[in-house]
């Protein structure tokens, strides 16, 4: 029976949350539906294994501990694992969703920078050859030539410089995408510990695994403790309280005998302590003549409401008392 119930439900989300990232890691790694199915099985078993193999294995003899103990750390490897997955193929998903929500600039259809720069080294050199060469006859089919070849260079030029700054939208575009993607904690996390972006996402995954997986078995090894009987408490004056049973059973500290010289003279005192203690003794022995209580330990208890070790002491003093 589970007495802890806020571990128990704590365990059951814990325990849910696991498995509910096991199966959409199965399902991101397998192909067909079958596999896909075959993994979320494995998922599920593994998260079940690793949370609870600790706890039922509590009462198991020493080699079912220590063989359940090999098991339960495979399982905690091999679950941690599935939700390194599960982490990281969901930050993917959200940097392509944050990607997809950037507003991109339309740019116009364009030539590579490459190409213009070749048209525009033709017509330098064809404007040299131009300049070289002397006027001797047709001088205005000549000079008109050379005009041209000037405008078309211009216009080359102006090309050219469209292009950079189109590729310097295309390069900010770039970069805004790909700033969007990665985690925005874990790229400023990674500038400042000097490590790749990629290796720190796969640390954070197996540490939040790590995390999740000790807090579900932690709580299922709570939730499924066996409840331990309350035991009387003796506060310093010496007397027993039954704290399970709601009463106080009261032990009188042990006195040195006074001596006899000592004595008054009169009838002996008895203390109201052995006063109550006979008078219960001798109701209980009637109790049980006349039917009304079985002479048990187990029917002591049940008949006064006293605890386990009261009800032994009363048992062995009626019997000392009809012996």
């Amino acid at each position: 029976m589970i007495h802890n119930r806020p571990a128990l439900l704590l365990a059951v989300v814990a325990t849910g949350t696991a498995i509910s990232m096991s199966v959409l890691a199965g399902w991101q790694r397998g192909g067909w539906l079958a596999e896909r199915l075959v993994w979320m099985a494995i998922g599920v078993v593994l998260v079940a294994g690793a949370h609870l193999l600790l706890a039922l294995c509590r009462s198991a003899p020493l080699s079912g501990r220590v063989f359940g103990a090999v098991l339960w750390l495979g399982c905690m490897g091999a679950a941690s694992y599935g939700h390194a997955t599960f982490f990281l193929l969901s930050q993917f998903h959200a940097g392509e969703l944050r990607v997809s929500a950037i507003p991109v600039a339309s740019l116009p259809a364009h030539r590579e920078l490459t190409a213009v720069m070749a048209d525009r080294a033709s017509v330098m050199a064809a404007l040299a050859r131009s300049d070289a060469r002397r006027c001797i006859r047709d001088c205005p089919t000549w000079q008109a030539r050379r005009t041209s070849l000037a405008a078309r260079l211009d216009a080359l030029d102006a090309e050219a410089t469209d292009v950079r700054r189109y590729q310097a939208i295309e390069d900010g575009n770039a970069g805004h995408r790909m700033t969007a993607r990665d985690d925005p904690v874990t790229a400023r996390l990674a500038m400042f510990c000097g490590i790749p972006e990629a290796r720190l996402d796969l640390f954070a995954g197996l540490g939040f695994a790590a995390v999740l997986e000790g807090l579900a078995c932690l709580l299922w090894w709570v939730a499924l403790a066996p409840r331990v009987p309350e035991s009387p408490v003796t506060d310093r004056h010496g007397i027993s309280h039954d704290v399970t049973a709601g009463r106080a059973s009261v032990t009188p500290p042990a006195r040195s005998p006074t001596p006899i010289a000592a004595q008054s003279p009169g009838p002996p005192v008895v203390p109201p302590t052995a006063t109550l203690h006979h008078s219960d003794l001798a109701k209980l022995q009637h109790d049980i003549e006349s039917g009304a209580v079985k002479p048990t330990v187990a029917g002591i208890r049940q008949h006064l409401g006293c605890s386990q070790a009261r009800a032994s002491t009363l048992r062995r003093q009626l019997a000392d008392l009809t012996a």
